[in-house]
């Protein structure tokens, strides 16, 4: 059992609603922020148990920071945990606050799971993560739910604007002027798609290139 989901079985702090295969992927794609001086933000407060298990997992040097819509949320308050209380689907709410929020290692949108929530969020913030920062969106199966917006192949789901992205990704080796180098080639290292989540890690990018070494055979 993983230390994430050794702490949500054992917890009887605040409450956590998760679905069971995330632990795995938090831990592959968060354990090397471990015990680091890391800035977490979580998009989705709720009751505030995950804020507790995100201090808990990464020490004492981190400093997490949780957004929700809800004002009660504001009283969870604690060392090493800022509540910022707004809308994650209102661009002015971003605009006035990026300023004073500090460079996130770490953003989770665990928020309202709305296609346009999602949308503005992460184009938002995402180009604000920091140089090798994770950018972990959950419970994307509502882009295939119509009361959040989706649905299959639904043009203005979450799952396919990202996939989008992907042409992003790999747009060094594009031929069609359509799709160019752009600072998401530029700054992204990988998407890693499972069940209901997206991560995306950051690593800045110069253009691939490919070598040869040993001897040819013929």
């Amino acid at each position: 059992m993983s230390k994430l989901e050794d702490y949500f079985e054992s917890n009887n702090g605040r409450l956590i609603h998760k679905w069971m295969h995330y632990f795995d992927i938090y831990e592959r794609h968060f354990e090397r922020f471990v015990g680091q001086d890391v800035n977490i933000l979580e998009i989705g407060v709720s009751h505030g148990g995950s804020l507790q298990m995100w201090k808990d997992y990464f020490g004492e040097k981190a400093n997490i920071v949780g957004i929700d819509i809800d004002p009660r949320c504001k009283s969870f308050e604690e060392e090493q945990v800022n509540i910022l209380i707004g809308d994650q689907g209102d661009r002015e709410f971003w605009k006035a606050n990026k300023s004073s929020l500090p460079t996130f290692d770490i953003i989770i949108d665990d928020g309202g799971h709305h296609m346009h929530q999602l949308k503005i969020s992460y184009e938002e913030m995402f180009p604000a993560l920091s140089p090798n920062g994770v950018y972990l969106l959950e419970d994307l199966h509502t882009s295939y739910e119509w009361e959040y917006g989706g649905g299959y192949n639904e043009p203005n789901s979450f799952i396919e604007y990202s996939k989008k992205l992907i042409d992003n990704l790999n747009a060094w080796y594009s031929r069609d002027p359509q799709l160019e180098v752009n600072p998401f080639t530029t700054s992204t290292w990988s998407m890693s798609y499972y069940d209901s989540v997206l991560v995306i890690e950051k690593r800045p990018k110069t253009q691939p290139h490919h070598r040869m070494t040993g001897t040819p055979s013929w």
